[in-house]
This record gives C-alpha cells, sequence and structure tokens, in this order.
C-alpha cells in the first residue's frame, strides 16, 4: 500500500471508500492471500464545526510522568542478592549504574533545568560478558520489575538475519509503550535488553554477512542515544486507518513519537574469543603470558581486563562500543554455584517445580544431597544455570505424570531418586511407612532454615518496610513459603500489608467511634494467618469485627469512660466470647 504524504493529508487528498478498500485489499492480499479482506467504513473529512467543537471520542492525554525512583545503589544491590547466586562484581556495577541512570533522571525532571537538553550526556548504556546460563537476563528482568518500568527483550541474531534494519531497531522502543499500556512517559524511562549482541560483530571482512552486522550497529547508534521513533509506521496498515480516522476527526496529523534520551539500552553475548584479543594487547603493553588459554579460569581472567579497544578489535564499531560506557563481566558458575542457586529459597526453578506438583494437590521437598547431586548432572550439560532446569525435569518428569492418578499427596526427592528416578517411584508407590516422618524432618529442617535467612535480614528489612516481625510472624512467613511454594519476598511484603491495614482500620474505627482499640501482637498473628491461609481481604475480617464490637465497646465506654481497648487473639478467634467477658468484668469492676 502507498502510504499517503504530509501534503496530500493537508490537500484534503481523501481516498473515497472504494479506493481505499482497492489500496488496503491490494496490500493484504499481497502478505495473506485471499484469506483476508477488509472493508473499509465510509470516511467523511470533518467541517470546520467539527472541529472546533469537542469530540465525544478523544481521550485526555496523561499527565507528563514523574519518576518516582528512590532506590539506592546498596539497597538494589540487597535486593539482587536475594536471588542471584555469586556474581557479586556484576551485581555491584548493575545497581550502581541502574539506580544512578534513573535517580539522574528524577532530579532531573524535578529542577530547574527541566526543559533544558543535557549538551553532551552519556547515558549509562552497558555491555555485559558472560557464557550462557550465568543470569545476565535473569539480573535484567529483576532490576526492572523491582524499579516497575517496561522491559523488552530482543534478540541480535534476529535483526543480522533482515540486512539493514534500522525500522526493525526501533520496534524495540514500540515495543516498550505496549509494555508500558500505552503510557508514552513511562516507554521513554523503559530497559531496551538485546541479547546475543557478539553475533552482530563483524569479522572485518567487506563481504557476506558483515556488511548487514555493521548495520545493525549504525542502526542502534541513534536510539542508543537519543532520537524520536516514530509509533506510527508506513508498512503497518493498522497505523495507516489510524492516521487517517485522527485526521477525520480533528483535521490534523498528529505525530506520535517515542524520545529514547532516557531508554537505557543493556547488551549481553558469551563473546567466544574475545579472551585472545585482550590477551594480545596485554602482551603488547608487556603484561600477561604468553602461553596458549587453555582452562576457564583463565578465561574469565582475562576478560575481567577487557577494554573498548578489545570489542573494536572483535568486530564492533568504535561509535557503537562508544555508546556502551558500562562494561560488566559475569563468572562462570561451578557445580558449588548451582547447588546454592537450588539452595535458595527465592530460586524459580525449585519454586516452580514445586507449584507444578502443587496444582495437583501433591506436597514435595528436596533433600539437601539431593540438590546437590542435580547440580553435579546439570553442571556435566555445560550450560550454567539453564541446565538444572533439565536436570530437574528428567528426574521428576515420570514422578509428575503419575503421581496425580494415586493417593500420594506428599513426598521428598531424595539423593538416590536422582540415580534411579523409576526405581524410586516404583518404591514410592508400594509405600513406606517412614516417608511421613521423613518429610517431617526435611520440612523442619527446610523451615528452620527460612527463619534464620529472615532473622539473619532484619534490619534490612526494617529500613525498607519500617517494620520488624516477632517470632510467631517470622514461624508464620516460613510456613507460607514451604506449603504454598512461594517466594520469601513474596510473603513477606504480604505480611508487611496486612499490619499496615490493620493499623489503617485501628485508625478508622477511633476516627469513627471515637474509640481506641488495638490488636496485640498475637491478633495480628492470627489475622495474618487467616488472610495467607484462606485468602480473605483484611477488611473483610475487620469489618465482621466491627458487627461484633461496635455497639458493645461503646456500651461500656458509656458506663465507665474507658476510651481504650486492647484486643487479644481470643477477640478475633471467639468474638462474642470475648465481647461478653468484657463486659462481665466491666460490670463486676463497677460492683465492687
Amino acid at each position: 500500500m502507498t502510504a499517503m504524504t504530509e501534503d496530500e493529508i493537508k490537500d484534503g487528498k481523501i481516498p473515497d471508500q472504494k479506493e481505499l478498500e482497492k489500496e488496503l485489499n491490494e496490500y493484504l492480499g499481497k502478505k495473506y492471500g485471499d484469506r483476508v479482506k477488509l472493508v473499509v467504513p465510509m470516511l467523511f473529512p470533518k467541517t470546520e464545526r467539527d472541529r472546533t467543537s469537542k469530540d465525544e471520542d478523544a481521550k485526555p492525554e496523561k499527565e507528563a510522568l514523574r519518576i518516582n525512583f528512590d532506590l539506592k545503589p546498596e539497597e538494589l544491590e540487597a535486593y539482587l542478592d536475594e536471588f542471584v547466586i555469586k556474581q557479586d562484581e556484576a551485581k555491584e556495577i548493575l545497581a550502581t549504574k541502574v539506580c544512578t541512570h534513573f535517580n539522574r533522571i528524577k532530579f532531573h525532571e524535578n529542577s530547574r533545568a527541566k526543559n533544558r537538553r543535557e549538551v553532551g550526556r552519556i547515558k549509562n548504556n552497558i555491555i555485559m560478558i558472560g557464557p550462557t546460563g550465568v543470569g545476565k537476563t535473569y539480573l535484567i528482568k529483576l532490576i526492572a520489575n523491582k524499579i516497575g518500568v517496561p522491559f523488552v527483550k530482543g534478540d541480535a541474531t534476529k535483526f543480522s538475519e533482515t540486512g539493514y534494519v534500522g525500522g526493525d531497531v526501533e520496534d524495540l522502543i514500540r515495543d516498550l509503550v505496549h509494555e508500558a499500556d500505552g503510557d508514552i512517559k513511562l516507554a521513554e524511562c523503559g530497559i531496551v535488553y538485546l541479547d546475543e549482541i557478539d553475533k552482530i560483530a563483524s569479522s572485518n571482512n567487506l563481504i557476506g554477512p558483515d556488511v548487514s552486522r555493521t548495520g545493525v550497529q549504525r542502526a542502534l547508534l541513534k536510539p542508543m542515544e537519543e532520537t524520536e521513533v516514530d509509533l506510527r509506521v508506513p508498512h503497518d496498515p493498522v497505523s495507516q486507518l489510524e492516521a487517517i480516522e485522527q485526521y477525520r476527526k480533528t483535521g490534523k496529523r498528529r505525530k506520535k513519537t517515542v524520545n529514547t534520551r532516557n531508554v537505557l539500552f543493556i547488551m549481553s553475548g558469551a563473546f567466544s574469543g574475545l579472551e585472545e584479543n585482550v590477551k594480545k594487547r596485554l602482551n603488547r603493553e608487556g603484561i600477561g603470558f604468553g602461553a596458549e588459554i587453555k582452562s576457564k579460569d583463565e578465561r574469565m581472567a582475562y576478560l575481567k581486563e577487557v577494554k573498548a579497544e578489545d570489542l573494536i578489535e572483535y568486530g564492533f564499531e568504535s561509535e557503537f562500543i562508544g555508546r556502551l560506557p558500562v562494561t560488566v563481566v559475569f563468572d562462570r558458575l561451578e557445580v558449588d554455584d548451582l547447588y546454592h542457586i537450588l539452595k535458595n529459597p527465592n530460586n524459580p526453578i525449585i519454586i516452580g517445580k514445586k507449584r507444578d506438583f502443587k496444582a495437583y494437590g501433591i506436597d514435595v521437598l528436596f533433600e539437601d544431597r539431593a540438590l546437590f547431586r542435580l547440580a553435579e548432572k546439570a553442571f556435566e550439560e555445560k550450560t550454567g544455570a539453564r541446565g538444572l532446569v533439565s536436570a530437574v525435569e528428567k528426574v521428576l518428569l515420570k514422578f509428575e505424570k503419575r503421581l496425580p492418578s494415586t493417593g500420594v499427596a506428599r513426598f521428598v526427592v531424595k539423593e538416590v531418586m536422582v540415580a534411579d528416578p523409576q526405581g524410586e517411584l516404583k518404591k514410592l508407590l508400594a509405600g513406606d511407612e517412614n516417608a511421613e516422618a521423613f518429610y517431617e524432618r526435611v520440612a523442619l529442617k527446610e523451615k528452620k532454615a527460612i527463619k534464620q535467612l529472615i532473622e539473619k535480614r532484619q534490619m534490612e528489612f526494617l529500613t525498607r518496610y519500617g517494620v520488624i516481625f516477632g517470632a510467631n510472624r517470622i514461624d508464620l512467613i516460613a510456613s507460607q513459603v514451604i506449603h504454598k511454594a512461594l517466594d520469601i519476598q513474596s510473603v513477606y511484603e504480604d505480611a508487611v500489608r496486612i499490619s499496615n491495614e490493620i493499623h489503617q482500620y485501628e485508625r478508622r474505627f477511633r476516627e469513627r467511634h471515637d474509640l481506641q482499640i488495638e490488636f496485640d501482637e498475637e491478633a495480628v498473628d492470627r489475622i495474618t494467618e487467616l488472610v495467607l491461609d484462606e485468602a480473605v481481604e483484611v477488611s473483610a475480617i475487620c469489618d465482621q469485627f466491627s458487627q461484633h464490637y461496635e455497639h458493645g465497646l461503646k456500651l461500656i465506654r458509656d458506663k465507665t469512660g474507658m476510651q481504650e481497648f486492647l484486643l487479644t487473639r481470643e477477640a478475633v478467634d471467639e468474638p462474642e466470647e470475648f465481647l461478653n467477658r468484657l463486659i462481665q468484668e466491666t460490670y463486676r469492676t463497677l460492683k465492687d
């Protein structure tokens, strides 16, 4: 389809219905054959009177985004530590530079120089180097989720297949708008993550695919720095229809664009062979050794010394590398690292597998020695943490197939299961009188480890949430983590939310009834337990409380002048009995 030019629109050269249908159907026919046919409704240009009248369909534009970002580097790093094992240097660099990037946006938004352009500003765009399965993508997803900005992941190999793909590169920015639910201001503060970036490095040839690889690098230059990306593209018939409809309503052609000035670009790749470039440079500088790189440890040691000139020699344009000022090198994962990933209560692999069985009403726990054997099997696959998923699936696939059709309600993955899953499945189905006791022992050990982890992080939670929980609440959180296959962070945050809602109810009750009520620690524990176990809302429990207590507490106040009441666990579990006892004690006091 031939896109209409701006002059044609200004001159009022709107095609009639038949012309429009013909053009669109020709386009769709070439792309989809006879499967798709479009019938366009009749379009009429608006008169001047129509243009000046208020359009009922017009939607108010969203207010400009105000960056609400107050995370400090150490806080973000602590959050990443909860989920990612090892990679301490990578977490430190990413937490620092990402926090600086968004705090700088916030500072600029709130400063007097808001409307001024920062000439010569360099964004903290990042290039990450490391083998597959070390947590590169996982880290960036965690960061985007924590910050609350839209996140888009692309694959550089997709772009290299199609040659000069400036439009495809800009599609990443358009995808940010989609992820932001159409909020352009929010999309302009998003994160674009491009994986397999090493695949678009040129090999210094002038023929073959290298031309397209260089073209992809050049196509990324402007978005990585600052450019305006048009949301409506000529090759998209939907965009064409939107433009025509917009003109029909307003008589104007409004261009919708996304500015990439604050979009953070993060690139990653394995960069096989890059260590040789580093080694050559170090030897030229009189540093390093002339021996061949033999071990993976040596490779990582060289990669830690990588500089921009090494990446340029690897096949990147100097302008491209110049827009990636921050370099992060990831460590290779060993067997112990993979084991600690599985041991981490927040790791999505074990949590995900527990939820798979939980969907059938089956509880599953993992013995420590079984986790170590799974880590050994995963290490043999040489795919980093990705191998863990494969190792777990190979062991438990037959259990997942067979157990939902049996009466087995819970079991423990033991070390022997990793070596002989088929044989252990038969033993489990045959029944074992010691299975229940063994499950309880493993559950108790896991619960103890979770409680110790929460207690160890209490000061961190105090800083983050402004609250420290007692032993009973910590025990409740640990139980929820185990029995519902949840991560510690989400359960802790739920407990904080419930506590805050209870305190809000106490304040509302005082304002409405001129009565001061306070739930003691055990009462709050019980309400938290009810909310988490029965999936009810705090408001539902509190509304029920009001029905029982409002009249009775007012009666006590009128008789005694008492205005402050401490509510115990009994007040939650047995409200009528508690209130009756309270009233009886009040009258007994009056008689005395």
